[in-house]
């Protein structure tokens, strides 16, 4: 692992709302911490409601993450828009993410411990 990006596995059970609607629970979301950032949350993808998300064409890069795929999440109300993004092949250092995803806060997204 880089020295300015940590990973941690946190403890108790956490959820995401999207407008509302709960789209993940899960009891193994881990915590990266970048220097320079705020902490972001990864959620396992066997634990997000998948259904209700959409892959776009949006990409990043990160050069100690890797290249990043982006999600729109689906909602009666329409989606939002490139709201998370996951690193299906991390760099090695990192490989604890892959096969989570983050989602970006904002007024439509929240991430609650349950």
């Amino acid at each position: 692992m880089t020295d300015h990006i940590k990973i941690r596995a946190l403890s108790g059970k956490w959820s995401i709302r999207a407008a509302g609607a709960v789209i993940a629970e899960t009891c193994g979301a881990l915590e990266l911490t970048e220097q320079g950032y705020n902490p972001v949350i990864y959620f396992p993808r066997d634990d997000i409601a998948m259904a209700f998300l959409d892959q776009t064409e949006k990409t990043s890069h990160c050069p100690h993450k890797g290249d990043a795929s982006y999600f729109s999440i689906i909602t009666k109300n329409g989606p939002i828009e490139n709201v998370a993004w996951s690193y299906e092949a991390p760099q090695e250092a990192l490989v604890e993410i892959k096969g989570h995803l983050a989602f970006y806060l904002n007024d439509k997204i929240a991430i609650e411990q349950v």
